[in-house]
């Protein structure tokens, strides 16, 4: 029983042993696609030494855009939808109120 206890006590310094004490060599190549997929997203790298004005449009029609835009969050509004159930334990005849667009 007392040799039991003792190996259990002597196990976790037996086991760092086996431990490495020099840094594990990673893959050379180790975050190169990262940098490759970054790389290939850039359309143009040399863009910010382009001096050319940039061609944009109006303000009524960019005013209008934007506008659109935010409309297009609103809560749409509730619609009436006549749902008549066929089958199963009852029937439902009624307006049934739902947003849809």
């Amino acid at each position: 029983m007392k040799a039991s206890k003792l190996l259990y006590l002597l196990m976790p310094l037996l086991l760092a042993g086996c431990g490495t004490t020099t840094p594990v060599t990673l893959d050379n190549q180790l975050g190169e696609s990262v940098h490759t997929a970054l790389a290939e997203q850039i359309l143009n790298p040399e863009a910010s030494q382009d001096t050319r004005s940039v061609v944009m449009i109006d303000g009524e029609t960019a005013s209008a855009l934007v506008g659109r835009y935010h409309r297009s969050f609103e809560r749409p509004t509730a619609i009436n939808i006549f749902n008549l159930g066929v089958g199963g334990t009852g029937t439902t005849l009624g307006p049934v109120t739902g947003t849809g667009r």
